[in-house]
C-alpha cells in the first residue's frame, strides 16, 4: 500500500543525503524512481539534488505553479515508478501537498518527501505544514546544536555572522546563512540575550 511519507528536520540534518541513498537503494534492486526538487534552491546545480558530503544527482524541477499528480501521472506513463523522491518539500503549496496524495492514493504510487519543518523565524513553511497534515508517515530526521542537544530550530545571519530576526521567509543558503539550534540556544540567538 502507497503512502505520502514526510522526513522533516533543520538545516544540516543530511535529509538530501537520505533521499539519494534511497533513490541508489531503489536503483541497485532494478528499481525506477522519480526525483522532483525546488526550481527555488538550484545551490547543487539546476536540476540536481545534491548533498554537503558530496552525492548528487538529476532530478526534475518544481515550481509553485506546477500540478504534481499530472507530472507524476506522466512520469508513470513511460514506464514504473517504485517511489516518487521530493527534495526541498517545505517550498511545495498546499495545493501540490494534496496532488501528491492524490498521487499516493489514486496512482498507488509511494512518495517520499524531505523538507525543513520551520524558518529561522520559528514558523512553519506552508509545504511542510500540509505535509505534517497529510502524512501517513512522519519522520524527524535528527542533527544536533553545539551544545550537543537536538537542533530543532535555525537561524539566518548575515555575512558578519549577526542573527536575522527579520526578512522573506525564503532565502536560499547553506552553512554561510544558516546555523541550526536547540530551541534554548535559538530564544537566545534571536533575543539577543
Amino acid at each position: 500500500m502507497a503512502k505520502l511519507y514526510f522526513n522533516y528536520s533543520t538545516m544540516n540534518a543530511g535529509k538530501s543525503t537520505l533521499l539519494l541513498q534511497a533513490a541508489h537503494n531503489y536503483g541497485e534492486r532494478g528499481m525506477e524512481t522519480f526525483l522532483l526538487t525546488a526550481a527555488l534552491d538550484d545551490r547543487a546545480g539546476e536540476g540536481k539534488i545534491g548533498s554537503r558530503i558530496g552525492l548528487s544527482r538529476p532530478a526534475e524541477t518544481f515550481r509553485a505553479g506546477d500540478d504534481l499528480f499530472i507530472r507524476i501521472e506522466a512520469r508513470l506513463a513511460k514506464g514504473p515508478v517504485a517511489c516518487v523522491l521530493v527534495d526541498e518539500a517545505q517550498f511545495l503549496t498546499k495545493d501540490q501537498v494534496w496532488q501528491l496524495a492524490r498521487a499516493v492514493d489514486d496512482l498507488g504510487v509511494p512518495v517520499m518527501a524531505y523538507g525543513l519543518r520551520v524558518d529561522f523565524r520559528g514558523e512553519l513553511f506552508p509545504g511542510s505544514a500540509a505535509l505534517l497534515a497529510l502524512a501517513d508517515s512522519l519522520r524527524e530526521v535528527r542533527t544536533i546544536c553545539h551544545c550537543g542537544r537536538k537542533a530543532t530550530m535555525v537561524v539566518r545571519q548575515d555575512d558578519q555572522g549577526h542573527v536575522l530576526t527579520g526578512g522573506a521567509q525564503v532565502q536560499i543558503g547553506g552553512n554561510e546563512t544558516y546555523v541550526s539550534l536547540c530551541r534554548r540556544h535559538w530564544r537566545e540567538a534571536v533575543s539577543g540575550s
